[in-house]
């Protein structure tokens, strides 16, 4: 059985939300920026999955912040 703290992984999703809306970013738009699907995007900020490290990369890099800035919530 897997351990996920499934708060965690919606305060996770809520900060990301919250990021992509500073940056004025759809989810399409930051999901072509990150060339992944769209429906991960929104999965991922209803906090529904617990994301890749490799992801928390590439929304790093198309949000113009650095990876631990995702982690500051």
């Amino acid at each position: 059985m897997i351990n996920r703290n499934t708060q965690y992984i919606k305060e996770f999703g809520a900060h990301l939300k919250t990021l992509r809306k500073q940056r004025n970013l759809t989810q399409e738009q930051l999901a072509y920026d990150c060339d992944i699907p769209i429906s991960q995007i929104g999965r991922i900020e209803r906090g529904e999955v617990n994301t890749t490290i490799s992801t928390l990369y590439l929304l790093s890099k198309a949000l113009e912040i650095p990876t631990y800035e995702l982690l500051k919530f």
